[in-house]
This record gives structure tokens, C-alpha cells and sequence, in this order.
């Protein structure tokens, strides 16, 4: 637990799924004392049948939960990271119930149109796929910047190992996911001065709802198995596993923590072995 974030405000995106990485960030940064923002997409299927929350009920209920469990404020707000009128209502929401923000991280991710090679992919939703992933961690960072403290702040941005390591078939996505890696740099050269720090981190294969999807979908396309599909994934990680949502916001809440004070600009693996590379 990092002590030094309790009293601090955190906005996660794609954060409504409680089984998804975004929820075991923000529950871990609830249970350092933060008071949190649970922020996402309700009501939609945009992964081909991949769940997004159904209702702005069921992030209600886990902002309830949270708060009951950790004696924290915790609000949910729905958001459509493409949309500038969204966020700016989810910016003017997080304003008049917390007054600032000290931690952003920028989890909300998407894919569309996969599998498919680059010349093949549907024009529409590749642009969807790089509009959610990369312009969505503009978007939000531009209406959340403003509102951090004058004493400086944290962003945290979630790329993903395909940033580093081409997959096939899935190329809007870590194009999208490579240049979330680069902006973040960006933003930590341009922010620094205001005391904002900015790192990214590079989740390999973690056990989330999109990951079963992921791995039924792969079944599908090669009729086997979800549970082929997943042993064959396990062949290629040192440590045998897959990656769990605690483990990826245990790295968020050090990032965000005043442990990481002198780390800035940074993209971390989080791959169980997988990749091995800076």
C-alpha cells in the first residue's frame, strides 16, 4: 500500500468492468486511501460481443462498493473517450465533486476489425481502433492537465506489450499502443516543468474478461479451443502465467506513488518474461 496517496484524487478510465485491469487499478489506489473516479463506456458492445458495462448502475454499485470497503469517496461517471463533449462533462462532474485530480491513468482501450492484415483491415475501423486507444489518451490528458494541483501530479498511461512487439492481424492496435508510447514521452518532457510526471506501462497477457474473449475469438478463427488458445500462450512466457489485474495496479500505484518521484517518460513491461527489452 502506498500511504502517500491517501487523500488523493484518481481518474481511471476504462474502469467499469470489474473483472477488467482498469477496476483492479482503481481499487488498488482506493485501498491506498485515494479517493477515485470510475470512468467508462456504458452500454455498448464495440469489441465484436467484447463487454463493456451494462448500465451506469453496475459502475455505481462498485463506486459504492468501494467506498463501504475502503471508507473513501468514490464516484462513477460514464464516458466516451472520442467524444469532446463527454469528456468535458466528465471533467466538469470530477471538478465539482473532487475539486482536482493528482492521478490520471489512461487505461481505456478498444479494438476493431480484427483479424485482419494492414491490407485488408476496414478502413473505418482501424481509425476507430486508433481513435479510441491513442487520441482518447490526448483527449482526456488535455481536459485533465488543468485540473491537477499546482503542486504537480501523475499520469499513467496503459500501452501494451504489441507497442514493442508487432502482432499479427492486429495492427491498428499496436500502432495505436506505439504511439501512446511516444506521447507519453512527450508529455513527460513537455509537463515536468509543472511537476507532472508521466509513465507508461506495457502489460503483456493479463486474465481479464477481454482476454477470454480474446482467446475465444482465436479459437474461432483456427477452430480450436479457448483453452488451446490460452496453453499456447503460456508456452511463450517465462513464468508460466498469465498476468493478473492486482499485479498491473500494484505497478500503477508505485508509478503513481511518491516511490517512483524521480521516474518520468518511462514505458515498463509487465510481461511475466515475455518481452524482455526496454
Amino acid at each position: 500500500m502506498a500511504a502517500d496517496l491517501k487523500g488523493k484524487a484518481a481518474l481511471v478510465t476504462g474502469s467499469g468492468k470489474k473483472n477488467g485491469i482498469g477496476y483492479g487499478i482503481v481499487r488498488k489506489l482506493a485501498e491506498s486511501g485515494a479517493n477515485v473516479i470510475i470512468a467508462d463506456l456504458v452500454g455498448k458492445e464495440t469489441r465484436q460481443n467484447e463487454p463493456f458495462p451494462d448500465s451506469m448502475a453496475e459502475m455505481t454499485h462498485l463506486a459504492k462498493d468501494l467506498e463501504k470497503a475502503f471508507k473513501i469517496k468514490a464516484i462513477a461517471v460514464e464516458l466516451d473517450v472520442t467524444l469532446a463533449g463527454s469528456i468535458a462533462q466528465m471533467a466538469a462532474a470530477v471538478q465539482k465533486q473532487l475539486g482536482c485530480i493528482h492521478i490520471l491513468c489512461n487505461n481505456a482501450g478498444t479494438v476493431f476489425g480484427v483479424p485482419n492484415a494492414v491490407h485488408t483491415y476496414d478502413e473505418d475501423a482501424w481509425m476507430k481502433t486508433i481513435d479510441v486507444n491513442l487520441h482518447g489518451v490526448f483527449r482526456v490528458s488535455k481536459a485533465i492537465v488543468p485540473l491537477m494541483t499546482a503542486g504537480g501530479g501523475c499520469i499513467i498511461n496503459v500501452a501494451s506489450r504489441a507497442a514493442k512487439v508487432p502482432p499479427l492481424f492486429n495492427g491498428a492496435y499496436a500502432v495505436a499502443k506505439a504511439g501512446v508510447v511516444m506521447l507519453t514521452k512527450v508529455m513527460a518532457k513537455e509537463l515536468a516543468g509543472a511537476g507532472i510526471r508521466v509513465n507508461a506501462i506495457c502489460p503483456g497477457v493479463i486474465q481479464t474478461d477481454f482476454t477470454d474473449w480474446r482467446f475465444k475469438l482465436e479459437a474461432d478463427i483456427l477452430d480450436s479451443t479457448a483453452e488451446a488458445r490460452k496453453a499456447e500462450m503460456l508456452k511463450s512466457i517465462p513464468m508460466g502465467r498469465l498476468g493478473t489485474a492486482a499485479e498491473v495496479a500494484d505497478l500503477v500505484a508505485f508509478l503513481a506513488s511518491d516511490q517512483s518521484s524521480y521516474l518520468t517518460g518511462q514505458a515498463i513491461n509487465i510481461t511475466g518474461g515475455q518481452l524482455m527489452e526496454i
